[in-house]
């Protein structure tokens, strides 16, 4: 592949938790120039003034979604729209020559009646067979040749990257697996919702989502290409009193006795050439301030030979590597960057 320079990105719905994180990450990449920010809300203002901490960094006017002028100024799109309001513009963009990344779930699914169940009726479903789940550590090649990425999301990349080394080696028991997920409030989006302000979340921590979690389906997608096989699991998400971070912490019973440095190993040699994938030392557990604002998922691996069963610890920034930061990581493999291009800082501490 040609490796494009100066590439000409669009963010659509910038306004939101996942654009505004996207911003932050674009403005230090070396190789991109940000031509285009829609807010329908915030039409005709600057992003700068919606956003004082951007001023003399982007300055650049809002605007309203218009496909063709968009597709004009842009060589790759990053749609940060809700779900379901992707799905109307993204052929549109195809067709004008912009390579989309659709941060939203509406191509992440791979069936139409999965996707009904879960979210409605999908208006654009012969592009569910030609999109690529954005997930580099699984399908970095397809991503490579794709024009249209589907950002995978939050929980799902924690669990995923997870479990796969397990999966992929035929370790557990498929129908064991138990998933107990918290994540920072900025998952729940930057519009209000009574349930996320100040007062109802200070000091509290809930399950929600409870059996009917959205992200069920695709991790249960992703999980059962890895395992050959079908595959339904026990995931409960919880909400935590805190801005941004998730850890998700994973139960499932071994197929076979082993020790935890046996995991360690097979952990280590599975992602032995992924930059973003941190597979820690015996002596520590991942902790969601060691990867805050940075790309990073920090992944540890225990084995109990009381009950024989397998405990996977898996942390990462909800807003980043599980969200915007995945998504530059995809745009830098579809214009033949190189992957770690703008996205190798640190934490942010404290």
């Amino acid at each position: 592949m040609i490796q494009e320079r100066n590439i000409r990105v669009g963010v659509l719905g910038a306004t939101g938790y996942t654009g505004l994180e996207l911003l932050r990450l674009l403005l230090r990449h070396p190789d991109i120039t940000i031509t285009v920010v829609t807010s329908e809300r915030s039409a005709g203002q600057t992003f700068s003034d919606v956003f004082p901490a951007f001023r003399g960094q982007l300055d650049l006017q809002l605007s309203p979604l218009k496909v063709k002028e968009i597709s004009k100024q842009t060589t790759v799109v990053f749609s940060c729209l809700p779900h379901q309001q992707s799905m109307p513009h993204t052929s549109a963009f195809l067709e004008y020559g912009s390579k989309v990344i659709d941060l939203s779930a509406d191509f992440r699914l791979d069936s139409t009646a999965v996707f009904k169940e879960w979210y409605g009726a999908h208006v654009a479903p012969q592009l569910l067979q030609e999109k690529v789940y954005g997930l580099p550590e699984l399908y970095r090649d397809q991503i490579r040749d794709s024009f249209l990425v589907a950002n995978p999301g939050c929980y799902p990349t924690a669990t995923i990257l997870g479990l796969a080394p397990l999966l992929k080696n035929g370790l557990i028991a498929p129908e064991s697996i138990i998933v107990d997920a918290k994540s920072g409030v900025s998952g729940a989006g930057r519009n209000p919702k009574q349930e996320t302000v100040f007062s109802e979340v200070d000091e509290s921590l809930k399950p929600y989502g409870v059996e009917r979690h959205r992200h069920t389906p695709e991790i249960e997608q992703e999980l059962s290409k890895l395992a050959g096989c079908e595959m339904h699991i026990r995931f409960t998400p919880h909400l935590i009193p805190m801005n941004r971070g998730l850890l998700a912490t994973i139960y499932a019973k071994a197929l076979k006795k082993m020790t935890s440095a046996d995991l360690l190993r097979i952990y280590e040699k599975h992602y032995t050439s992924e930059t973003f994938v941190r597979i820690l030392p015996p002596d520590q557990l991942p902790n969601t301030k060691q990867v805050r604002g940075s790309n990073f998922c920090d992944i540890s691996v225990r084995y109990d030979e009381t009950t024989e069963w397998i405990t996977v610890f898996s942390a990462l920034d909800n807003l980043t590597k599980g969200a915007s930061g995945q998504a530059i990581q995809n745009m830098n493999l579809m214009c033949g960057l190189t992957e770690t291009t703008g996205l190798l800082g640190t934490a942010l501490i404290p």
